[in-house]
């Protein structure tokens, strides 16, 4: 019989926040793999919790060599319980490896779920929910940051990112220049701590707030871009996408609805750029449709 590997969320802040499972698997697990065997001390005693099984630290500077040792004992029948300094393992945090290697070997794996900095700010942002992305924390690098924020400018859903205190207000007075300074933002610090605070407002703003020095742990959300203009094309130019859909096979009824559909069109304005194209076309070059010859 393998093992379990169990992905646990540790509060990000309150420590009331644990979840009863995550007292019992602190109890009882034969393997507790903490990504700060000092952080996970002071949560046990917080939590009035004595582990049972061994402790083992898994943190990003070991856990490429450590990984193989913890599989083995999931091989060998453990209960191994990963934990992280707050939040869910894995999210921007030690995990993924260990995830993938068991897996990998057909151990089971399931989770305590628990507190979430990305899931709590994205709810208390007041910015659309529906739809968002996780994009972690930044690169250092001015250049590195520039390009990656270049790259996700035009993304559509609500952006949730990490960043450090010492880096905020660089990162903000980043995303202003690519984003545009009245793209809406939250800046969320200290999250279920006792100086919370929520900042709203265009990024521009916050970026300025910013400047002044920020402390804690910092999670930022931001809109989504707006949806582009509607592209204005000429009836001819309607026609001609309609064409190289008819050339591709599709008939032209589909293909009429199809680019109406890409364009925010009507798809009598594009049947009629149609048959206005059709019309000039037999009416031969050098006369508008309906010239007499």
């Amino acid at each position: 019989m393998t093992g379990v590997l169990v992905l646990a969320g540790t509060p990000i802040g309150d420590v009331a926040d644990a979840p009863p499972r995550l007292l019992t698997e602190l109890a009882t697990a034969d393997v507790i793999a903490a990504e700060d065997t000092r952080r996970l001390r002071r949560l046990t005693q917080a939590l009035g919790v004595t582990p049972a099984g061994r402790v083992v630290s898994y943190f990003e500077g070991n856990e490429v060599g450590r990984t193989p040792e913890l599989v083995e004992a999931l091989l060998g029948g453990a209960r191994v319980l990963l934990v992280t300094d707050a939040g869910m393992p894995s999210v921007s945090d030690p995990g993924y490896r260990l995830v993938a290697a068991a897996v990998a070997a057909d151990v089971k794996v399931t989770a305590v779920p628990g507190p979430s900095a990305v899931l709590t700010a994205l709810a208390l942002s007041g910015l659309p929910v529906d739809r968002f992305t996780f994009e972690g924390f930044l690169p250092r690098k001015s250049g590195d940051r520039a390009r990656q924020l270049a790259s996700v400018a035009a993304e559509p859903r609500t952006m949730v990112f990490f960043e450090a205190p010492h880096r905020i207000a660089e990162a903000l007075a980043a995303m202003a220049e690519a984003f545009g300074a009245e793209r809406p933002a939250a800046v969320c610090r200290e999250l279920t701590k006792t100086y919370e605070e929520v900042r709203r407002g265009p990024i521009g703003e916050l970026a300025a707030w910013a400047a002044e020095g920020v402390k804690g742990e910092i999670t930022v959300v931001v809109a989504g871009a707006p949806p582009a203009a509607p592209q204005e094309l000429t009836p001819a130019e309607l026609a001609r996408l309609v064409a190289v859909r008819e050339e591709a096979g599709e008939r032209r009824k589909e293909a009429i609805a199809a680019v109406a559909s890409e364009l925010s069109v009507p798809k009598r304005e594009v049947f009629d750029a149609v048959v206005a194209a059709k019309n000039a076309a037999a009416a031969g070059p050098g006369r508008a449709a309906g010239e007499p010859s």
